[in-house]
């Protein structure tokens, strides 16, 4: 039953901090965790020590844990991995996918282009995510590594936690929708050039709209 409960706790929480339902360096104290997920202190730490282990979390020694920090410095070091491993999944994905590949890109497509991006309070509905996530993992799947997808995962799941910041400051000035749509013609058309071209244009957007969130916040902050 508690590595049932571990792993129970694990997901909800994985999934909350990458939603950013918990601020950055945001402590978390692993009673009132226990008493809002109903379950042992014991179940609570062993899902805080796997999620520090992914690094969305970070443990210190008397201060206990803490949601991972957000910093510029981050998002572009993040970035540059991201642009690195997903152009390479790309391409290889490219030489060695197959029909059934294709049919997945064009199936996960579809969802995510049918699926409304914002939710009500003008962050991105949780659909969507899920759909965007599914369809940049569809573009990558056929690679042909288990280690360059666990690598790919581990990144996107980071870069999750910024996505948020991306609409709340592009207020609609970018057509995300294309965007994917022109990665998906790519891809379909075997232009391994033009994909990685597309997709590392794509990346670089999101690392531009977030830092300029950011930056202002900075701003904002030292000027109080």
């Amino acid at each position: 039953m508690s590595g049932s409960a571990t792993q129970t706790v694990y997901e909800q929480l994985r999934a909350s901090l990458l939603a950013g339902l918990y601020r950055p360096e945001e402590k978390l104290k692993i009673s009132e965790l226990g008493s809002a997920f109903s379950v042992s202190t014991g179940a609570i730490r062993e899902a805080l020590a796997r999620l520090t282990a992914e690094g969305l979390v970070t443990a210190t020694p008397q201060r206990g844990f803490r949601v991972a920090p957000v910093s510029v410095a981050d998002l572009r070091d993040l970035t540059d991995m991201r642009v690195e491993i997903e152009t390479k999944c790309l391409r290889h994905a490219i030489a060695n996918g197959d029909l059934a590949w294709e049919t997945t890109v064009v199936a996960a497509h579809h969802r995510l282009a049918a699926t409304p991006i914002a939710a009500h309070d003008g962050s991105f509905s949780p659909a969507w995510m899920l759909a965007h996530a599914d369809f940049h993992a569809a573009l990558a799947q056929a690679c042909g590594s288990a280690w360059m997808m666990r690598v790919r995962d581990l990144l996107f799941a980071h870069n999750e936690r910024y996505l948020d910041l991306a609409r709340k400051t592009d207020r609609g000035n970018r057509d995300a929708a294309r965007e994917h749509r022109e990665l998906m013609e790519a891809v379909l058309a075997r232009d391994a050039e033009r994909a990685v071209t597309l997709m590392t244009a794509h990346l670089d957007k999101t690392r531009d709209t977030i830092e300029a969130a950011l930056l202002a916040a900075t701003a904002m902050n030292e000027a109080r």
